[in-house]
């Protein structure tokens, strides 16, 4: 009984497990808001490309 509680404990206090979650977390969060500040930026740029070719083509 002594053995199969001190496997169980080894397992709790285990942490492996649980660091790569943590990783695979920040991961994702990380390529969330890349993908949302090159989505903004590029309607900036976007927008402001319309303006110089507008410019361009009517001297």
């Amino acid at each position: 009984m002594l053995a199969l509680w001190t496997k169980v404990t080894s397992l709790v206090k285990d942490e492996k497990g649980a660091s790569m979650v943590e990783y695979a977390l920040l991961v994702v969060l990380i390529a969330i808001v890349a993908l949302v500040a090159v989505q903004l930026a590029g309607e900036q740029v976007s927008g402001t490309f319309s303006e110089i070719g507008d410019a361009l083509a009517n001297p």
